[in-house]
């Protein structure tokens, strides 16, 4: 048995993965943001939120924050 002709580098790495917002399918080292740094360019080290859906929910948490005031002036 030979374990080379078997196996190939493509299959270990995973090139494409599914977002878990939107759902899409996008290339893993374009797509997605990396979360971990200190380790190689593995597929545990990137996020599975897609980098619009991320830009998208931190802006819409941005403007929540600014449309709700918390603290209002006193009323004497």
């Amino acid at each position: 048995m030979d374990i080379n002709n078997q196996i190939k580098f493509g299959h270990l790495l995973f090139t494409d993965r599914k977002c878990r917002v939107c759902g899409e399918i996008k290339n893993l080292m374009d797509g997605f943001y990396r979360t971990r740094k200190d380790r190689g360019p593995v597929a545990s080290s990137y996020s599975y939120e897609c980098k619009n859906c991320t830009i998208k929910r931190i802006v819409a948490n941005k403007i929540l924050s600014k449309v709700t005031c918390k603290w209002e002036y006193p009323d004497w």
